[in-house]
């Protein structure tokens, strides 16, 4: 299996408030850097995202500006909310549903390289302000 090469960030510092700065897609996480096989992604959020489910692998959040939160649902179908504010950081476990949402802010995410933004399998549309995608190269 052939690597991806590691986004150009590798070489250089970022600055996370310029790499947002760059873009203004909400739910569309760019590639700020790679460690081992994972991605660090950063993405602006607002609105709500949809529920989706990443088998194999668990999902780290840390909340750089604004509000996050994060709908879980449990094997019995029972949801709950956890609220998460600038500073906070989350793990989603592997195989749990769960649907963001956010009145506006921003995130940054560890992922395995190759990981879809809308997880191994997705319930309903993908709303259009979603991008389902495994990251993008920050330009």
């Amino acid at each position: 299996m052939t690597k991806t090469p590691a986004p150009r960030s590798a070489q250089r510092p970022v600055n996370l408030a310029e790499a947002l700065a760059s873009f203004t897609d909400v739910y569309s996480p760019r590639i700020v850097a790679r460690v081992n096989d994972y991605d660090v992604r950063i993405a602006h959020t607002g609105g709500e995202h949809v529920w989706h489910v990443h088998e194999d692998t668990d999902e780290f959040f840390l909340v750089l500006d604004g509000r996050f939160d994060i709908a879980l649902r449990d094997a019995d179908g029972g949801e709950r909310t956890v609220e998460l504010h600038k500073g906070d950081v989350f793990v989603v476990p592997r195989g749990t549903e769960h649907k963001p949402s956010s009145d506006g802010g921003s995130i940054l995410m560890f992922e395995p390289t190759g990981t879809a933004s809308t997880g191994d399998r997705h319930e309903g549309e993908i709303p259009g302000h979603v991008d389902s995608t495994t990251g993008h190269a920050l330009t």
